[in-house]
């Protein structure tokens, strides 16, 4: 009996170590491939972009950095901050894009400028790895041109490069495949989105609804923040669907009393959603954003 257990225990002891293999060789090689992901060739065909400065295109993009979540990263006055800080590993602090001191996009040019808003993807061809281009990807010349020429024009303003720092988990999860960055969820070949009237229309919900497919998904049916901190609580579902949090909102009034309150009807706090920006949408956009919403076909949860 004795001779047995010692064999059971032999056994126990070569599984445990194998496993102990298995997952130091995962750990090792989806660190190792995430460092060539990260370094990776992008290929972004660009778009050509006239530069604007005149009144209206810097009153556009004014609206464009406010109400899109530009400022949640980069800062009222554009020269970067720090929003996401777990204390454990897990630190994001967006670069200074304005025209002062430290600033990274002195050298930009009209290219440049696509490149990283519409693809996500900086000068050298890399993916920019927190930039939420699939947000901007479907923006029109119009408002690329505006937000540009907002962002050039801003008071010179002193800050950094941007600070990028992910913990060993999620460097392997990246690296595996399980989190991607903007530029691999971008239809890079699809031409720019064709400008629609401004209106309470579907078509004009449709466009600003492209700003809520980082956190909500392509399909809008919420499920887990890819890249979020652990302790995100996933997207909600914006279809009719399963789960779906349009429901608690029954008029465009409910909807847009959310959007300024970071609230829902019940009082209940809503975590996460970058309401810096999403209250400063204006009324014709809020309410294009809701009949759009409500138009969806209904998808599962995630």
């Amino acid at each position: 009996m004795a001779k047995r257990y010692g064999v059971w225990l032999r056994r126990g002891a070569w599984a445990l170590l194998a496993l102990v293999v298995i997952a130091t060789g995962a750990l090792f090689t989806g660190d190792w491939l995430a460092a060539r992901k990260m370094a990776r060739h992008v290929e972004a065909p660009v778009q050509a972009m006239a530069l604007r400065g005149d009144a209206a295109a810097l009153a556009r993009g004014q609206y464009l950095f406010a109400s899109r979540g530009c400022a949640d990263c980069h800062g009222a006055q554009g020269n970067g901050k720090v929003f996401v800080d777990d204390g454990k590993g897990l630190r994001i602090k967006g670069p200074n894009i304005s025209p002062g001191p430290g600033n990274v996009v002195s050298a930009y040019t009209p290219a440049d400028w696509d490149r990283a808003i519409r693809h996500g993807v900086d000068p050298k061809g890399r993916a920019l790895m927190v930039m939420p281009s699939e947000d901007y990807n479907r923006f029109t010349n119009d408002d690329l041109a505006a937000l540009v020429a907002y962002v050039r024009h801003l008071p010179p303003a002193e800050g950094s490069a941007a600070e990028v720092s992910f913990p060993l988990p999620v460097r392997v999860l990246y690296g595996l495949g399980a989190i991607s960055d903007a530029a691999a969820k971008i239809d890079h070949s699809l031409a720019p989105a064709q400008p629609v009237p401004d209106g309470v229309t579907l078509a004009h919900g449709a466009y600003v609804a492209n700003m809520c497919q980082g956190c909500h998904g392509a399909q809008l049916a919420g499920g887990k923040i890819p890249g979020g901190p652990p302790d995100w609580p996933a997207a909600a579902n914006l279809t009719p669907g399963d789960g779906s949090a349009m429901t608690r909102y029954p008029d465009e009034g409910s909807f847009a009393q959310m959007f300024k309150n970071g609230r829902r009807p019940d009082g209940s706090e809503i975590k996460v959603m970058p309401f810096g920006s999403l209250g400063q949408l204006n009324d014709t956009d809020m309410r294009a954003l809701y009949l759009y919403l409500r138009s969806l076909p209904p998808r599962r949860h995630g």
